[in-house]
């Protein structure tokens, strides 16, 4: 499986932006894929992630502001950044996995990472 990035960029606070991640590859074994993140100097970190079931999780700092969402052939994964702030800017990855032991939420879960695509978020 090969995941490749696109969207990104830069942005005022408060302003959006829309995270794109398309799977190349045998998908049927996906059944998990998210978001992190990171910012200079600090750890990646969960930002959100979908299941084959629909079901979504979001790190509390995102909640009510981002969206993660996949089109319906699960081929494609997205995530809309609204209300963006100063702390977002960071080097964000789509990941994928199949999970076999059930959803991933951390780094060492997903075995399939795209190239990374940075969000810039001025004040």
């Amino acid at each position: 499986v090969r995941l490749v990035q696109s969207g990104g960029g830069s942005v005022q606070a408060g302003g959006s932006l829309k995270l794109s991640c398309a799977a190349y590859g045998y998908m049927p074994i996906i059944h998990c894929m998210g978001w992190f993140r990171q910012a200079p100097g600090k750890e990646r970190e969960g930002v959100a992630f979908i299941d084959t079931d629909g079901s979504t999780t979001y790190a509390d700092s995102v909640k009510g502001r981002f969206t993660i969402s996949q089109d319906n052939n699960r081929n494609t994964l997205f995530m809309q950044m609204n209300e963006l702030k100063p702390e977002d800017t960071a080097l964000y990855y789509c990941a994928a996995d199949p999970c076999f032991s059930g959803p991933g939420r951390e780094e060492p879960d997903f075995r399939y990472w795209g190239q990374g695509t940075q969000v810039t978020v001025s004040s």
